[in-house]
């Protein structure tokens, strides 16, 4: 049997753990409470802004004269004359003399065409004054009928043939004659020349050419698509040409005068023809107008002016997904709204309807959006101060009474 001893030092131990145990517990710190965490997603937007938009096509194309020559002789000769501005490069105006074939055989042959003419005009006097004496003396002959032969209309007929022929011969000595000095049909750029002083040319052979300057065009290749963008289908539409002039980038303005009216078999593109007006600007009043040139060859991208599109916002194309945007509504959540997409550009797509003007557009990802979702932008979210502890309150205290 137990003694009193033995029952009572057991539970005198275990009283002893338990006491130190909750002594232990009571020197231990409670954990600090951690500050709850907003994990709302942060997204960033921007205010959609409908304006009035005028919509352009872009295009390129290499700058060209209106009009090309090639400028061959009529005629057959020795080179006797040039003028210094007959070079390449160099401009001319209508009516200039560019170069002159000897004249003296087509002199000669203009003297025998006058000679023939007034021998002709002789002939055919005579022959009306024999016709006229003829006519008379049937008229005394009161038995008989004369014939066509008899008061010589034959003979007369022949004469005014001859005439006839006369004249055209003058006036081809004539012609051959003015051929012999080449001169410039319209004011113009000269592109190449043949010839030099002394040369001997014939009939068809290459003098030079010239580039007309008084209007350039440029053929601006369109996709079908584009066109529904322009009124008219471009005809008489403004065009604005960028290119760069001298290193430093310049503007032209033209105008699109006509349609190729075909689609290109190749490329399938429809080609638009722009006129600039007097594009080296030997026309311009002020010095700027004429330094301004338009050169041949030169590239340059184009923009013609479209239609109206009425009030539109540009959005960027990522943020439509399968026809809707994101927005943010008043109360901060997340909402798909359908657009209405009347043209691409780029990077940004113009929308005409399916969201009101000043609306919160969404710009940056989500990972897992859902429709309704609590939404925050970073304004709204209040930086949190670390709380200041009672030590660090009381260290404080004591270091301002010091």
């Amino acid at each position: 049997m137990a003694t009193k001893k033995q029952i009572i030092l057991p539970i005198a131990v275990i009283a002893v753990g338990i006491a130190g145990l909750i002594g232990i517990s009571a020197l231990k710190e409670p954990p600090a409470e951690k500050p709850k965490v907003d994990n709302t997603p942060l997204v960033s937007i921007e205010a959609i802004d409908y304006q009035s938009m005028t919509f352009s096509v872009s295009s390129y194309g290499v700058v060209s004269a209106k009009y090309q020559t090639e400028l061959i002789s009529q005629v057959t000769g020795e080179i006797l004359y040039l003028s210094e501005s007959f070079v390449k490069g160099g401009f001319v105006k209508k009516g200039d003399i560019l170069a002159k074939i000897d004249p003296s055989d087509y002199e000669s042959n203009l003297l025998d065409a006058e000679a023939t003419l007034a021998s002709s005009k002789a002939a055919l006097v005579q022959e009306k004054a024999n016709a006229k004496v003829a006519e008379k003396e049937w008229a005394l002959i009161t038995n008989g009928t004369p014939t066509a032969l008899s008061l010589r209309k034959p003979q007369l007929a022949q004469e005014i043939a001859r005439q006839k022929s006369a004249e055209a011969g003058l006036n081809r000595a004539q012609r051959n004659l003015e051929r012999t000095v080449i001169r410039a049909p319209y004011d113009a750029l000269i592109a190449s020349r043949e010839i030099g002083l002394g040369s001997y040319v014939s009939t068809g052979s290459l003098i030079g050419s010239i580039l007309s300057t008084d209007k350039a065009e440029v053929r601006l290749p369109l996709a079908d698509k584009e066109l529904q963008y322009l009124q008219n289908k471009g005809l008489n539409a403004r065009v604005t040409l960028s290119g760069n002039l001298a290193g430093s980038a310049q503007l032209w303005q033209g105008k699109i005068v006509r349609s190729e009216g075909v689609v290109d078999s190749k490329s399938r593109m429809t080609y638009l023809i722009a006129e600039i007006v007097d594009p080296y600007g030997l026309q311009g009043k002020t010095q700027s107008q004429h330094n301004n040139e338009l050169r041949y060859g030169t590239y340059v991208t184009a923009q013609i002016e479209g239609s109206q599109a009425g009030n539109v916002a540009v959005v960027p194309r990522h943020l439509v997904v399968n026809g809707q945007i994101a927005t943010l509504d008043a109360e901060q959540t997340l909402r798909y709204k359908p657009v209405n997409i009347i043209r691409q550009q780029g990077a940004n797509v113009v929308i005409a309807e399916g969201i009101e003007d000043g609306a919160s557009l969404i710009t940056s990802a989500l990972d897992y959006p859902v429709e309704g979702m609590k939404l925050a932008i970073p304004a709204d979210k209040i930086l949190q101060k670390e709380p200041v502890t009672e030590a660090s309150a009381t260290d404080l205290a004591m270091s301002h009474e010091e």
